[in-house]
């Protein structure tokens, strides 16, 4: 039996290119293990393939020129080059550090831009501690209000409110609003 590959080890596709290991993960419907790994080549495209797969022989009736016994073999040294795999390993994981930065940052801008672009009435709903302020701010936004606001709010207080006619979308939130403000008020005697 293969071990396991590790983050940041080498390996090199019986045709030829080499991938960078990122992490070992879990399907969550399948419970499959599976690769997340990473092209070092090109555009260095993030891949993902079950586990027994990448650790797979080679299919040498459909590849027969294949020169690799496994599909993936782990790339030891560069004996060409006199380059150790740590050295190898070092370089790389910096490329994989750059584009999983670059990709935390897109994710990070897309967060920020959606936050910004929420109106400050709904801003203040979210950031809002009381049902009672709750109220007084979707009261103030009833002519203006739409079905994402609606949506967005009714998350906040952890309520689903059916599609349908926005006015009756309106009003249901508002009845939940009222509930839980009720409630609240006799909690809190």
């Amino acid at each position: 039996m293969r071990e396991d590959p590790k983050p940041f080890e080498i390996y090199k596709h019986f045709k030829g290119n080499k991938y960078q290991v990122l992490m070992l993960a879990t399907d969550s419907e399948t419970k499959e293990r599976v690769v997340v790994y990473q092209a070092l080549y090109g555009d260095y495209a993030v891949y993902v393939r079950p586990l027994a797969m990448f650790l797979s022989e080679t299919d040498h009736t459909k590849y027969p020129d294949a020169a690799q016994k496994y599909r993936f073999e782990k790339v030891e040294k560069k004996e060409d080059a006199g380059v150790t795999e740590t050295e190898e390993s070092a370089s790389t994981s910096v490329v994989s550090d750059k584009v999983l930065t670059e990709l935390a940052k897109e994710e990070m801008d897309e967060e920020n831009k959606a936050y910004a672009a929420l109106d400050p009435s709904v801003l203040a709903f979210l950031e809002s501690h009381s049902y009672e302020d709750r109220l007084n701010i979707l009261s103030s936004m009833h002519d203006r209000i739409t079905d994402d606001m609606i949506n967005t709010m009714a998350v906040a207080i952890d309520v689903e409110i059916e599609p349908g006619d926005l006015e009756q979308r309106y009003m249901e939130l508002k009845n939940c609003l009222l509930m839980k403000e009720k409630f609240e008020r006799v909690r809190l005697r």
